[in-house]
This record gives C-alpha cells, sequence and structure tokens, in this order.
C-alpha cells in the first residue's frame, strides 16, 4: 500500500493542490505495469508486494495491453478483410458487446464477422440464442444502454444502430475526419452512444487502419476517472478534467523520477492521454481502500472484482502503426489466423 503526503504543484503559472491520492497515482502506474512486464516475461506469481493490487482485479497501466483489446486488436481488427468497412463492422460487432465469449458464439455460429453478408435475422438469432443459453451477451465492463429502435431485446436494437452507423457511410466518414475529436463527434451523434461510449469506441476505432490519430490529439473523462481526479487533486486551478489528464500524461517522466520509480513503459510507448484517464479510474478504486478518507461522487467504498494470480502465456500484439517490437517470447495472438495477418501486416510478425 501506498503513503504519501499532499503538495502543490504549479503547471502554467497556475498552483494545484495535489492530496495524498496524488503520488498514489504515480506509484499505482509503475506497479501495475511492473505486473505486466513480469507476466510477459513468464514469471510466476506472486508478482507484487502489494495486497490491495495482489487481491483485486484492476487493468493495465497501458488499455490496448489489456486482455480484451489485444483481442480486439489481433483477433478481429486484424484478422479480417482490410475493407475499411469491413474493418469497421468487424469492431462494433465485437464493441457493442464487448465479450470474447459472444464473439466466439459468433463466428462459431455465422462463421466469417461481414458487412457484405450481413443479414439481421440471422445475427439477430444467434444472439437469441445465447441468451435463451442463459449466458450473457453483454461485458460488465461498462453499461451500454438500449437504443430506441423498438425491440424488446437490447441486443436487437443495437444490431439495428450497428446497421445505421454502416449505412450512414461511417467508415467513409472516419476517413475523412481530420481529427480524433472529430471522430468522436461522429460517434457521438448517434443515439445511445454518450460520452464516455463514444470516446472509447473512437479509440478501439482508432488502433485501425481506417484512422491514424495520436492519442495524444484528445481526451474525454468517464466517470471513473472524474472520481479519480478528485482524489488526487484538492484544487485543479481551473483547469478542467482534460487538462488534468494532460497535464499527468506531460509530467510522467518527471513524477516518476521524482518519487524514484523506474517506469518500463511499452516497449518505447510512453502512456498516452487514453492511459492516463484509465489510470484515474484504476486508482480511484485503489483509493476506496488505501485511502478511504477521500470519496468521490460514486460514494462506492470497496472494489468488487477480486483476483486469483496464476501463470499463463501473454502474448502481445499492437497496431502495426505503433512500431511495437515486444520481446519475442511474448510475441503473438492466442488464437486465430496468425500467417495471413502476417502476410497483410508485416509488422506484427512473430519475430
Amino acid at each position: 500500500m501506498f503513503r504519501s503526503t499532499s503538495a502543490t504543484l504549479t503547471v502554467g503559472g497556475r498552483r494545484l493542490r495535489t492530496t495524498s491520492v496524488y503520488d498514489t497515482y504515480w506509484r499505482f502506474a509503475h506497479a501495475r505495469q511492473e505486473i505486466f512486464h513480469r507476466r510477459v516475461e513468464g514469471l510466476a506469481p506472486p508478482w507484487t508486494d502489494d495486497p490491495i493490487i495482489a487481491a483485486h482485479r484492476f487493468t493495465n497501466a497501458y488499455r490496448a495491453a489489456d486482455r480484451v483489446s489485444q483481442f480486439l486488436i489481433s483477433n478481429v481488427i486484424y484478422a479480417g478483410s482490410t475493407d475499411p468497412s469491413e474493418t469497421l463492422f468487424r469492431t462494433l460487432m465485437f464493441k457493442v458487446f464487448n465479450r470474447l465469449e459472444t464473439w466466439q458464439h459468433l463466428t462459431d455460429t455465422l462463421g466469417e464477422i461481414e458487412w457484405k453478408s450481413y443479414r439481421f435475422e440471422t445475427y439477430a438469432k444467434a444472439l437469441d440464442a445465447l441468451s435463451a443459453s442463459g449466458q450473457s451477451i453483454y461485458s460488465p465492463a461498462y453499461i451500454m444502454p438500449s437504443p430506441p429502435f423498438g425491440f424488446a431485446r437490447k441486443h436487437r436494437n443495437h444490431l439495428r444502430l450497428i446497421e445505421l452507423m454502416m449505412k450512414d457511410g461511417l467508415a467513409a466518414r472516419i476517413q475523412e475526419a481530420k481529427t480524433l475529436a472529430g471522430v468522436y463527434e461522429l460517434l457521438l451523434s448517434y443515439p445511445s452512444l454518450g460520452p464516455f461510449l463514444a470516446f472509447q469506441f473512437t479509440i478501439d476505432i482508432n488502433y485501425g487502419p481506417i484512422s491514424n490519430f495520436s492519442e495524444m490529439d484528445f481526451v474525454v473523462a468517464g466517470p471513473g476517472a472524474r472520481d479519480g481526479i478528485r482524489k488526487c487533486f484538492e484544487d485543479t486551478a481551473g483547469f478542467d478534467e482534460a487538462d488534468i489528464i494532460r497535464i499527468m500524461a506531460e509530467r510522467a517522466g518527471i513524477e516518476f523520477a521524482r518519487l524514484g520509480l523506474p517506469f518500463r513503459n511499452l516497449w518505447g510507448r510512453d502512456l498516452q492521454l487514453i492511459d492516463c484517464q484509465n489510470l484515474f479510474c484504476e486508482v480511484d478504486k485503489y483509493a476506496r481502500v488505501a485511502h478511504p478518507e477521500y470519496s468521490g461522487d460514486s460514494g462506492r467504498t470497496r472494489i468488487k472484482q477480486k483476483f486469483a494470480a496464476r501463470a499463463r502465456s501473454v502474448p502481445q500484439w499492437y497496431p502495426p502503426k505503433w512500431n511495437i517490437r515486444p520481446p519475442s517470447g511474448g510475441v503473438g495472438p492466442s488464437r486465430g489466423p496468425i500467417e495471413r495477418r502476417a502476410r497483410q501486416y508485416p509488422l506484427l510478425g512473430c519475430e
């Protein structure tokens, strides 16, 4: 468990007052990234001596390194046709439900997930069957509101939403967007996609080949991140939440050095805005136990998800445009058409 004292931070002539949770943010990021590297290196657990991290489930410091993002990148985005519409369709079909088992059920039942062969009733009945078997269709990671298309079953409404986006020429419109914020605004215009979901989908789509913006361009703070910011700062000196996230990303090297933390980044990739946003959310959870004296708007006082360490392979795949080269022992997807991916996207090939 990390302990530290509050301090004052000066940025652009403004004085921000931090709490003791501020240093915890950096110590948590370092500890969580160390666990990640130790797992990739194949070391046996335990990977940390921090009792809170050891007992509870937290996401990785880098969003793209999380299990669901890794599956999306290797088994969905870069595992089929490179046509922009097809890439977008696969991404949306996966992310709307955001559950590996749902994607596996769809591919087992329907074969290749393709917009060109898509039929509403075929997909709807496949999801009906999954629901009837008693299995969840949606991930519990975040709430997916039902769009207003008139069906009693939420997944049928979401299929209509995906149809609307595809028929609306969204893939071409994304390619024409001038900024990452422009992609976000396109997604935000669709029913049931509020700011949080629209931004998460923006980042997911940007992993693929149809947009290529820096993750340092734009950020939207989710509710968990907003709580994390409130716990880290007594006074943000007029900076808004997006400003605070950018300050964290830009100061990361300074803060790790100040605290004597040898932060091992993602093989040359520094923390991006989306990563610092996610870290605020995770520190919000961590602080419920480590710093119970600080509360956020959610009012939550415990961490729900427990974690049981187990040694397993942690293969690594990242968008080829990032030029990330993990060590050879940790490269490669857990399943899927490896050979085809390596030919289409040579930077993803194993070394």
